[in-house]
């Protein structure tokens, strides 16, 4: 849910971007982004399920592997309680949305404004995009009365 959220305000960014920069073939640059993106995530996804999984492969008990005809869920208890399991569990649910949004962001400054690293440009026009979707809600029937 997070992640779809992201993905679509960060293709919104993009493709105002694409737009003020009135580089060719806009469409299919906004289509690269968008699969970078879901690429991206997808493979931070597997990566934390194989952190995860060797985590707790390691704490393997009768409770935690089930057969197949047995109704429920697996008993995950213990090892991520406490501070600790806010953390993790806040890091991997957030790590695959930003690692695309940041891979969208490095192609954004690199093929569309064509210009060197830096976090001006790789953040730049995030505040614009907000303010134009904010306005967008504005009732602009009410003011041509």
């Amino acid at each position: 849910m997070i992640g779809g959220v992201v993905l679509i305000l960060t293709i919104i960014w993009f493709y105002q971007t694409a737009m003020r920069q009135k580089i060719d073939n806009m469409m299919l640059w906004v289509g690269v982004a968008t699969v970078a993106f879901l690429l991206i995530q997808y493979a931070f996804v597997w990566l934390d399920i194989y952190i995860l999984e060797t985590f707790r492969g390691s704490e393997s008990t009768a409770g935690y592997e089930r057969d197949v005809l047995s109704v429920g869920d697996r008993k995950n208890e213990g090892g991520f309680e406490g501070a600790k399991g806010v953390f993790l569990s806040t890091f991997f649910e957030l790590m695959p949305p930003v690692a695309g949004f940041l891979v969208v962001a490095a192609i954004r400054v690199k093929f569309v404004l064509k210009s060197s690293f830096a976090p001006a440009n790789l953040f730049g026009g995030l505040a614009e995009m907000f303010s134009s979707i904010k306005n967008s809600f504005k009732n602009t029937a009410h003011n041509e009365e």
